[in-house]
């Protein structure tokens, strides 16, 4: 009996520590909006929708961080990430996944098709 509650604590320790895993590697997550200054109706669906899908489905973990391409204070981010223009993108590490057709096709006409490509992309990610 004392040996199977040693293997049970054990056990405990370990889903635990694989569980705090996941939330490191959830923080580990980037998500950006590039954008331009003067933006359309679509634009900003895209923004609205990618930021509250975000925000539900990594529990307030991953947030969208709105990039204006025109301010001179991005130049370095831009670069890094090499944004020519709008742009929707999810990254961790090197590894950068492009969701702006999805967002211009679905944010407005389909937001939960678009939910779903948002949900897609974390799940390969994490």
């Amino acid at each position: 009996m004392k040996k199977v509650l040693l293997l049970l604590a054990y056990s405990m320790i370990a889903l635990s520590a694989l569980g705090n895993e996941k939330v490191d590697v959830v923080s580990e997550v980037k998500a950006y909006y590039f954008h331009n200054t003067r933006r359309c109706v679509t634009c900003k669906a895209v923004e609205d929708v990618a930021y509250r899908a975000l925000k539900e489905l990594s529990a307030g973990k991953i947030l969208l961080q709105s990039v204006n391409l025109e301010d001179k204070a991005n130049k370095d981010l831009v670069n890094r990430l090499g944004v020519k223009g709008q742009a929707l993108l999810i990254a961790k590490g090197d590894k950068t996944i492009d969701l702006t057709t999805d967002g211009f096709l679905y944010a407005r006409s389909d937001p939960e098709k678009f939910v779903q490509k948002i949900r897609e992309a974390l799940d390969s990610l994490i």
